[in-house]
C-alpha cells in the first residue's frame, strides 16, 4: 500500500469483524457475511465516504467482493484485479463439508477462542504461513501472530465460511463483463493457480495478458515482493 499511495489515493477496508473491527449483532451476521452482503458494506462505505475508486484489488476472498461489487451494479472501476482470489467452490469432498463444518463451529462461543489460542503458537503459526506457499519475514510472521490471537477476528472468519455460496457466486462470475486482471502466485497453496486459469477460460473477453503468474511466490505474495506486486497493479510505481 505505500507504493501504491505515492499515485493513487488507497483505500484500505476490513471486512466486518474482521483485522480489529467489531463483529455486529447476531441478527445481522447471516446478510453481512454474504458475498453480496459484504459486497453492499463496502459499496455502503464508499458511498459515505463519496469515493469512486478507478481500480479495486481484492485478495483471496476479497477479490469475489471486488467482482461482486461490479456483478451487482454497486461499482464500475475502470479494473478490476484479482490478487489470489478464492473465486472457486473447493473441490471433492472439502467443498462439500467445508461450510456446514463452520456453521457448526460459529456454534461454539470457545472455539474462536481456541483457535486463536492454538494459532498463536509458534510452531502452529509456522505451519499455517508454510501452508500459504509464502516465505514472510520476522516482522511479517509477528504481525499475523498479533492478528490471529485476537479471538473477534477467527470468529469473523468462521462466520464468512459459513455464509458464502461460492457455488452460487460462480455462476454469477461467468457474467461478469468487467476487466479483470488475475494476479497468480505460481506457489499458491491456499488457492491453487489452476483456479485463475479456470476463470480466464470461462470469460471470453479475458486476453493471454489479463492472467499474470509471479513465479515462486505463494499465497501471500504482495507481502513477500511488494514492488514486483504494486509495479503489476500500477505499472507507474
Amino acid at each position: 500500500m505505500p507504493l501504491l499511495r505515492d499515485h493513487y489515493t488507497v483505500i484500505a477496508i476490513d471486512f466486518p469483524g474482521h483485522g480489529f473491527t467489531a463483529m455486529p449483532q447476531d441478527s445481522d451476521v447471516a446478510t453481512l457475511f454474504s458475498i453480496q452482503g459484504m459486497a453492499a458494506g463496502v459499496a455502503e462505505l464508499l458511498a459515505q465516504m463519496q469515493f469512486k475508486p478507478d481500480i479495486v484489488v481484492g485478495h483471496s476472498a476479497g477479490a469475489a467482493v471486488a467482482c461482486m461489487l461490479t456483478l451487482d451494479g454497486h461499482l464500475k472501476p475502470q479494473r478490476l484485479v484479482s490478487l489470489n482470489g478464492a473465486l472457486l467452490p473447493l473441490d471433492g469432498v472439502a467443498g462439500q463439508v467445508f461450510s456446514p463444518l463452520a456453521k457448526v463451529l460459529t456454534k461454539a462461543p470457545w472455539m474462536p477462542e481456541l483457535f486463536s489460542w492454538q494459532a498463536a503458537r509458534a510452531s502452529v503459526l509456522n505451519k499455517l504461513l508454510e501452508g500459504t506457499g509464502s516465505k514472510l519475514d520476522t516482522e511479517g510472521t509477528q504481525l499475523y501472530r498479533t492478528l490471529i490471537s485476537n479471538p473477534s477476528h477467527a470468529q469473523a472468519a468462521l462466520h464468512m465460511m459459513a455464509h458464502w455460496d461460492l457455488h452460487t457466486f460462480w455462476v454469477r462470475l461467468r457474467t461478469l463483463q468487467d476487466p479483470l486482471t488475475l494476479i497468480v502466485g505460481s506457489q499458491d497453496w491456499i488457492v491453487p493457480p489452476s483456479v485463475a486459469y479456470r476463470v480466464a477460460e470461462s470469460l471470453p473477453h479475458l486476453r493471454s495478458q489479463d492472467i499474470i503468474s509471479l513465479p515462486n511466490l505463494g499465497h501471500l505474495a504482495h507481502e513477500e515482493q511488494a514492488q514486483w506486486v504494486a509495479d503489476v497493479i500500477c505499472p507507474m510505481s
